[in-house]
């Protein structure tokens, strides 16, 4: 049987196509399409009119795509931008008449719990306390695990959207800018933080999103060419990254080899909150996936 998902997210459509056969799972294909639902209109929850196109006929040509891999059944999952927008019936509605396929519209702590499967399913258990990050355009999803156990889990509405329509952010970024913004992420997921320091997490599992463009500027690969399903990234090679990327214009982040250019504004803040978690948590190991909400649905669908 050949299955497909497509996550619909803030700032891209990703999709997925895999084969499965008794219990086993194949991938057969990966694509995504950038759609920028979390554009200038995002601090008001809408989605703006040129959103509304571009990922309407994304999610299209992404539905042409699985059905010409022979996909028999097809899930599109809409995240933070689409279920905060007040608008959001007029792409959905829209997606389920010309496709035949219900948009699922899910919250936050389902969300975080598919992309904890996702992990789950590319790393394994693990055997210590950990914590998962995965970083949208709409939404910030942590996630603490331990020996297989889900312990904490919460989704903030703090995506990298959402952020530079909030924060304006120089270019390059400022000591006092990033100051402001290290201020915001402790204050805002203080909880999270405490969580981590409460369960004794050291190890990092950052998925997907800006983790994928991080692994790429550290190999000096074109952007979201190598599919990693697990890659571990020394602390020290974060931090030479971190530091480079927040000293740098956008023009010299756009000719860093690795830098995908829908990230080239999105990658400052994105690492910002990372570095803070580490500070915060006292996390002295990363892992890196390329697994995340998609590969969960895949999982769970095998499972039913």
């Amino acid at each position: 049987m050949i299955i497909a998902v497509i996550d619909l997210g803030t700032n891209n459509s990703n999709l997925v196509v895999a084969s499965l056969r008794d219990q086993d799972v194949k991938i057969l294909y990966q694509g995504k399409e950038y759609v920028r639902l979390g554009d200038w209109k995002i601090a008001e929850n809408i989605i703006s009119e040129a959103a509304l196109a571009r990922a309407y006929a994304a999610v299209s040509r992404q539905v042409r795509t699985a059905r010409k891999w022979g996909a028999g059944k097809i899930r599109i999952i809409a995240t933070s931008a689409v279920r905060q927008a007040v608008n959001r019936y007029e792409l959905t509605d829209a997606i389920n008449e010309s496709e035949g396929i219900e948009v699922e519209v899910i919250d936050g702590q389902r969300e975080a719990d598919l992309i904890y499967q996702g992990v789950k399913l590319a790393i394994g258990t693990l055997p210590d306390p950990s914590v998962i990050l995965d970083i949208g355009g709409g939404s910030n999803e942590i996630i603490i695990s331990e020996n297989g156990n889900l312990l904490w889990r919460f989704s903030f509405a703090t995506g990298m959207s959402r952020i530079i329509s909030q924060f304006p952010i120089s270019d390059p970024a400022t000591a006092s800018e990033i100051k402001r913004l290290e201020e915001y992420f402790e204050e805002v997921h203080q909880e999270a933080f405490i969580q981590c320091r409460n369960f004794g997490v050291k190890t990092l599992i950052g998925c997907s999103g800006a983790f994928n463009t991080l692994a790429d500027l550290l190999d000096c690969t074109d952007p979201e060419v190598v599919f990693r399903i697990r890659k571990d990234v020394s602390l020290d090679d974060f931090g030479k990254v971190y530091q480079r990327i927040i000293a740098s214009s956008t023009t010299e982040r756009v000719s860093m080899k690795g830098m995908d250019m829908v990230r080239t504004e999105l990658i400052v803040p994105a690492l910002i909150l990372t570095h803070t978690l580490i500070q915060n948590a006292g996390i002295r190991k990363i892992i890196q996936t390329g697994y995340s909400l998609r590969e969960g649905v895949l999982q769970e669908m095998i499972k039913h």
